[in-house]
């Protein structure tokens, strides 16, 4: 998992399931901590020379400053990647699975309309997301040799071919 301590101090909230979900299918959970943008390219090779391995990028404002450095690597050392939102998905990463964002700011508009009309915070429950989304770039798919099952087709939200 590929995440920069500094801009993901919640990091522990996504590491503890992943490596719990990673020893329950009898794989190793590596971290991949990076602090600048000059490690990428030789974390990123050095899990690629991992057997069957690939990388998961965290959600923090790093990996989506370097997005495009991050898909490009995976694609050049032919690493399977998944990413947390659908614009990693739709500039060539091979899959997103994520809150939808979009949701999250109209309903978020409706709480700032509640409070500017005198409701108080405090009062309102709390939100979390609700809607979520899986892409997979067919494109990627094919440029790393894989095939992604047609089940797997028939749940995603968009498939980019």
């Amino acid at each position: 998992m590929l995440f920069n301590p500094a801009s993901a101090p919640y990091a522990e909230y996504w590491l503890n399931p992943f490596k719990a979900a990673a020893a329950s299918f009898a794989v190793d959970a590596i971290l991949a901590p990076i602090r600048e943008g000059s490690e990428l390219d030789s974390v990123i090779a050095a899990q690629a020379r991992e057997p069957n391995s690939g990388l998961i990028a965290m959600p923090d404002s790093f990996t989506i400053a370097y997005r495009l450095e991050i898909i490009s690597l995976a694609d050049h050392y032919r690493l399977p990647a998944i990413y947390p939102f659908r614009f990693f998905a739709e500039v060539g990463g091979l899959l997103s699975y994520g809150v939808d964002l979009v949701d999250n700011y109209r309903r978020a508009a409706t709480y700032a309309d509640r409070i500017l009309k005198g409701e108080k915070p405090s009062e309102l429950p709390v939100q979390a997301p609700v809607k979520f989304e899986l892409v997979i770039n067919l494109k990627t798919a094919k440029a790393l040799g894989l095939d992604v099952p047609w089940f797997l087709q028939q749940r995603a939200d968009e498939v980019i071919e």
